[in-house]
């Protein structure tokens, strides 16, 4: 009988941060709404994967280049609730990854970073993302933390790894790049960038 009610009780405890989870979205939508972005692209239509990085529709749709970014923070951030919340509920280590992520996407959003992004870096027309990118980018982060949970650790890690390599290749940009331009401009990097 004891053991049937621990089991409700996790479950409980469990429904209650994959709510949470939601909610965290949810304010994250409704704060950009406020904010003043645009629910989808402004081209009227919505596309699965915007293939274009210097484009209009970059950060517009479902998924871009730089999808595979959010991935990767998901795959940080179960490595990182992993070893400071060792021992707490799956679904709360979760609901910690999705405040430090949409708190990003709300701040990614901002008038700040936006002019950031265009001073520092080669998305000179960045425009901040449509709100459907922006949940959709939490939704990614959601998807790599999951598979971390999952998959072991070298596999995660190799293909974090790929997904930097391919999308440095590709577009001359990823998480990496990204963060780096954001935080410490590097002029080479910026000139490399702009060749393509």
């Amino acid at each position: 009988m004891s053991e049937a009610i621990d089991a409700q009780s996790r479950y409980r405890q469990q429904s209650f941060w994959f709510i949470a989870c939601a909610v965290v979205l949810l304010v994250q939508i409704v704060t950009e709404y406020m904010m003043g972005r645009v629910p989808i692209c402004t081209c009227g239509y919505v596309k699965l994967f915007e293939p274009v990085v210097k484009s209009s529709g970059n950060s517009q749709h479902i998924a871009d280049w730089y999808t595979p970014s959010h991935i990767i923070h998901g795959f940080l951030f179960f490595g990182l609730t992993h070893l400071i919340m060792r021992g707490k509920p799956l679904s709360m280590r979760l609901f910690v990854a999705m405040l430090i992520e949409s708190g990003w996407e709300i701040l990614e959003n901002s008038p700040i970073i936006i002019n950031r992004y265009r001073a520092a870096t080669i998305s000179l027309d960045y425009v901040g993302d449509s709100i459907l990118n922006s949940s959709m980018d939490a939704v990614f982060m959601v998807v790599g933390f999951l598979f971390a949970w999952r998959a072991p650790v070298l596999v995660t890690v190799v293909i974090a790894i790929f997904f930097e390599l391919l999308t440095g290749y590709l577009i001359r940009d990823n998480l990496t790049l990204n963060v780096l331009m954001l935080v410490w401009p590097v002029e080479a990097v910026k000139t490399w960038q702009s060749a393509l």
